[in-house]
């Protein structure tokens, strides 16, 4: 059982999931090599949260995985951590209408040799059907991530519910640019 209580926002809340996730990437160490990302997963359903996560809020290489955390590993992090599984198992606990919020598009390739965002979700065999997302991912370090092609050419729904926070959100995520 979970130790911590996460919130409920009515279903199809856009704003106030995306803020929560915006909460999260404001708690990513700042840095010049990064992006400050949050993620919120959630019971599409009945607007329970049932993760939050931000980049490198766990350490360095957790668990073998090489590489820094992302936001959107981090709430899979949880997930596996409560029921004792491994993370690429975690779509056999989650609620059949599982939806992602991220503040950036999930990465599709990385710098470091850590699996991609995308990979992850999409190894969850389908439980995660929608992917809501603040910003594309700016061509800082990577020239064309597509991480939003490779999830829709798989059956995963992307959507960016409030562009109208684009300059908020890029400012959050450029934190120590």
């Amino acid at each position: 059982m979970s130790c911590q209580t996460n919130p409920s926002f009515p279903v199809g809340d856009h704003e106030a999931f995306m803020d929560l996730a915006l909460i999260q990437a404001q708690k990513s160490p700042p840095g010049a090599n990064k992006f400050c990302v949050g993620a919120v997963l959630i019971d599409a359903d009945n607007g329970n949260v049932l993760s939050t996560g931000y980049s490198l809020e766990y350490a360095q290489n957790y668990k073998g995985d090489p590489g820094t955390t992302h936001a959107e590993q981090c709430c899979f992090i949880k997930i596996a951590d409560e029921h004792n599984l491994p993370e690429e198992r975690i779509h056999e606990v989650l609620p059949a209408n599982t939806a992602l919020y991220t503040t950036m598009e999930p990465c599709n390739e990385r710098l470091s040799s850590n699996m991609t965002c995308t990979t992850r979700i999409l190894r969850l065999k389908s439980a995660i059907k929608t992917v809501y997302v603040g910003i594309k991912e700016p061509r800082t370090f990577i020239a064309h991530n597509d991480g939003q092609g490779r999830l829709e050419a798989n059956g995963v729904k992307v959507v960016f519910p409030v562009e109208y926070w684009r300059s908020k959100i890029t400012k959050i995520s450029m934190n120590g640019h």
